[in-house]
């Protein structure tokens, strides 16, 4: 028989439940919003620069995030970081925001256009599966393996038609490459030493320190910049929607994986900014693109597949 305490007792235990439902489900959409909103980041980028230099814009950036994620910390009471840990919580910064932004933004700058940008981001999971071993001692095991070099094969293929066309520059190319090496620096320094990072109060210290590493580069050119509807929404939306909304995303998906599985994501990102800019440029993609398309999404089931 139940008592009256059992019996109030219940609906608590449903709420729960439902509580637990859905936070499992939030957890399960996460990849899928970070590769779409990720992906986002080529579009609004190349849409800005039409309007300011590269390190200016990123310049513009990290200060408008600073001061939003400051009144968030503040208004929630976060509790903000150790003295002894600021210099640790700042390289993973600068690493993915002022690094990782900033090669991205010079190579776009010089002519690589956004989908052989994007490209550049399928070396960083095999990057990361390489280094994540000796550094992090994740094992990576061949099913993976073969999942991060399908997944590139595929990558390239999402973008074929596109390195006839915009390739630019050899420095151009090597800012491209360089942005690979930035966001899997990140990604591992994020693992390894992020983990206790307030990801509010924390992430207020990384724009600030990619801020003060990207104003003398902002300065060398001039701060180059005029104020039009295209400058004005591509701040916004690199701001809220990415350097706000996504990188916490980030973050929290390296707390949850490995690093190798979180950076197989990125292998989705060149197939999905090409799509984008399919419909919002009218790019035009042929049959080897759906083909990496879809060698892209087996590579990614590959890698983060896990056996029960």
């Amino acid at each position: 028989m139940n008592t009256p305490s059992d019996e109030k007792a219940e609906p608590p235990q449903g709420g729960s439940d439902a509580s637990s439902r859905t936070m499992a489900l939030w957890f399960a959409s996460m990849p899928a919003l970070f590769v779409v909103f990720w992906s986002t980041g080529f579009i609004a980028g190349k849409l800005g620069l039409a309007s300011a230099a590269p390190f200016t814009i990123l310049l513009f950036r990290f200060v408008i995030v600073v001061v939003l994620l400051t009144i968030v910390a503040l208004v929630m009471r976060a509790p903000w970081p150790r003295r002894q840990d600021l210099l640790t919580i700042a390289i993973g910064g600068i690493f993915v925001h002022a690094g990782y932004l900033g090669a991205t933004f010079a190579a776009i700058s010089v002519g690589v256009e956004a989908g052989v940008s994007s490209l550049m981001a399928g070396l960083q999971p095999l990057l990361t599966a390489v280094l994540a071993a000796p550094l992090l001692g994740e094992r990576t095991t061949g099913r993976q393996w073969a999942g991060l070099l399908i997944g590139l094969a595929g990558t390239g293929l999402v973008v074929w038609n596109k390195l006839g066309l915009g390739l630019g520059t050899p420095l151009g190319m090597f800012f491209a490459f360089m942005s690979a090496v930035f966001i899997t620096g990140g990604t591992l320094w994020q693992k390894k030493f992020g983990g206790q990072m307030d990801l509010r109060t924390g992430s207020v210290v990384q724009f600030a320190a990619s801020a003060l590493v990207t104003l003398p580069l902002a300065a060398m050119e001039d701060f180059r910049h005029t104020w039009t509807p295209e400058l004005i929404i591509s701040l916004a939306w690199l701001c809220v929607m990415l350097s706000v909304g996504t990188v916490t995303l980030l973050f929290i998906l390296i707390r949850r994986g490995a690093a190798a599985t979180v950076a197989s994501l990125f292998f989705l990102v060149p197939p999905t900014t090409a799509l984008m800019a399919y419909f919002l440029f009218h790019e035009t993609l042929g049959p080897p693109a759906f083909v990496g398309m879809a060698l892209v999404v087996i590579a990614v089931a590959m890698v983060t597949w896990k056996s029960k």
